[in-house]
């Protein structure tokens, strides 16, 4: 079994979906996860956790997971797939840290969840699609976090050299690092390193290393008045040249277009 990474640049999914067994992969983005028949095994890292008709879970960005299904009949979840971006101020929470157990059973799942999972649709895009969107986020984060018991992402202990890289970059992304530097830092060597990006992650260093940085400056560029430029520092490009070629690459758009298009949405 390998590790699947994705990088999520459609800021919203939400979607019905037969629960069936997929492989452990890594996604970039917020992933919520309600049951609404059967049941399903949700695994985090080295964990599997049980989910029945009812409960909901939280995958946060960045962290390993998988799903297994051994329930026989019909088992179904709604998925929601969110930029982190979306959430706001909350977006360190994500980024820092992680739920002990993802999972909150049908008894305590609040209201304004079960009604956002299965009632509201994402609709066409258009400027007030994409605050809704938000503030959508917002809510079920803000209804389900009370319930978790929060661990910090970036310091745990793990022997897992997968999970170590995946949480050494996202400590550490703003700062000048490089897969040679990494590889010192974490006792492996640097054909290691590039071996879990190119076999596990199916990309390689640098390209990860700037998804994760763009997914910072575009929240700074939404929530900050910081400029472009200090942005992209601040996420820690070095250049202005390799922070356009990247943005460009992901958003199929100019730094300048993306922050003039938010510009143009608030406006109307």
């Amino acid at each position: 079994m390998f590790t699947e990474y994705k990088n999520n640049t459609e800021e919203f999914q939400l979607y019905r979906k037969k629960s069936v067994h997929q492989p452990p992969r890594i996604l970039s983005a917020l992933e919520c996860i309600y049951v609404t028949e059967g049941t399903l095994e949700l695994g985090i890292q080295q964990e599997l956790y049980h989910m029945e008709a009812g409960d909901f879970a939280m995958v946060f960005p960045d962290m390993i997971h998988h799903e297994q299904v051994f329930t026989p009949g019909r088992n179904y979840a709604i998925h929601l797939v969110a930029n982190p971006a979306l959430s706001g101020l909350l977006l360190p929470t994500l980024q820092q840290s992680r739920p002990e157990n993802p999972v909150i059973k049908s008894e305590n799942v609040h209201p304004d969840i079960v009604y956002g999972m299965t009632k509201i649709t994402p609709g066409e895009p258009n400027a007030y699609t994409d605050i809704a969107r938000q503030a959508y986020v917002q809510i079920v984060l803000a209804r389900a976090l009370p319930y978790y018991t929060m661990i910090d992402k970036t310091g745990s202990e793990s022997n897992d050299i997968i999970d170590r890289v995946v949480e050494y970059i996202a400590r550490h992304f703003t700062e000048n690092i490089t897969l040679t530097s990494m590889a010192e830092d974490l006792y492996v060597s640097p054909y290691t390193l590039s071996r879990i990006f190119s076999g596990t992650f199916h990309t390689n260093f640098n390209r990860y290393l700037n998804h994760t940085r763009l997914r910072h400056v575009v929240h700074l560029l939404k929530y900050t008045n910081q400029t472009i430029t200090e942005a992209y520092m601040n996420a820690g490009f070095e250049s202005q040249r390799t922070f356009n070629r990247a943005f460009l690459d992901v958003y199929r758009m100019s730094p300048r277009e993306y922050r003039n298009q938010l510009r143009a949405e608030l406006d109307n």
